[in-house]
């Protein structure tokens, strides 16, 4: 294993970035791979004590991130942008359908402090219960326990795939101290990773949460830019209801018109208004039915 040089703190209003010596290193044993994990992870940990950070927009991209892995694993062909039409333009009585049931259970998962309680009401498929006793399968380091607890839900529900990850990722959260879940692995690992055991689970995910935490610091950074220019603009915005329409800006990936506080053509107008400030950009593509997100 290889080491450069890392990179530097270029001031403090800059959030500090991934060592180069984790992003540029290559590792084969399970020993090196573990070190790199831990350190990529622990950055991470620092990044999201920043309080420039928009925590809950980062775990809402980072879950679409996961809902869109988890669908390409079951053999869906929906993307990141279908999923998003899928949730935010879904009618009321509608179903959102398998691939929108994903999506809505990872955003679920991160909305809340990890809880049985807040868990169980991502994944209503499961009795609380149960979702103690695959919590407490896993024991030791955190991605030790994340492994164990994935093994456990796949060993017992082999076709539990999302319910699997949401708890490994869970498990992880609960060891290195966080309140609210991360989604980091599934969006790394490999379908035929799902299938491995012991060592051979741990070392996928080793491998995958050095390349998520990676682009979580590089997501973080991104959103924080974002965050802090919607911030500067927000005193700029005259319509009644702007400012709680900017809090839902920096807490959802994306936001439909329709869902913000004001009415039709105000809420339009606002998004309009928000796009010509660089404040956030259109999502879609379209003349209708468009998302805006930061």
């Amino acid at each position: 294993m290889t080491f450069a040089r890392p990179d530097p703190i270029s001031d403090l209003d800059t959030l500090p970035r991934m060592p180069a010596w984790v992003t540029s290193a290559r590792a084969e044993t399970l020993e090196d791979v573990a070190f790199l994990s831990g350190a990529a992870l622990n950055h991470l940990h620092l990044v999201l004590r920043r309080a420039e950070v928009p925590q809950a927009l980062l775990r809402d991209r980072l879950a679409l991130l996961g809902a869109e892995a988890c669908v390409a694993f079951s053999g869906g062909p929906e993307r990141a942008g279908e999923l998003r039409d899928t949730v935010h333009l879904l009618r009321p009585g509608e179903l959102p359908g398998p691939a929108g049931e994903t999506c809505l259970a990872w955003r679920r998962a991160v909305e809340r402090s990890i809880s049985i309680k807040s868990l169980a009401r991502a994944l209503p498929a499961f009795e609380p219960g149960q979702i103690a006793t695959w919590l407490d399968a896993g024991r030791g380091a955190p991605v030790t326990r994340a492994a164990m607890v994935l093994e456990a839900v796949l060993t017992e529900a082999p076709r539990a795939d999302v319910s699997a990850l949401i708890l490994a990722e869970a498990a992880l959260a609960q060891t290195l101290g966080w309140d609210h879940l991360v989604p980091l692995l599934a969006a790394s690992l490999k379908r035929a990773d799902l299938r491995k055991q012991g060592g051979d689970l741990r070392l996928a995910c080793h491998r995958a949460l050095i390349y998520s935490a990676i682009e979580a610091v590089r997501l973080a950074a991104d959103l924080a830019r974002r965050a802090a220019h919607l911030k500067a603009v927000a005193p700029m915005l005259r319509a009644k209801g702007a400012g709680n329409a900017v809090e839902m800006f920096l807490t959802w990936d994306a936001v439909a018109p329709s869902a913000l506080p004001l009415p039709d053509r105000a809420a339009r107008r606002l998004c309009d208004r928000l796009v010509d400030l660089g404040a956030v950009r259109e999502l879609t593509g379209r003349d209708t039915f468009r998302l805006y997100g930061v």
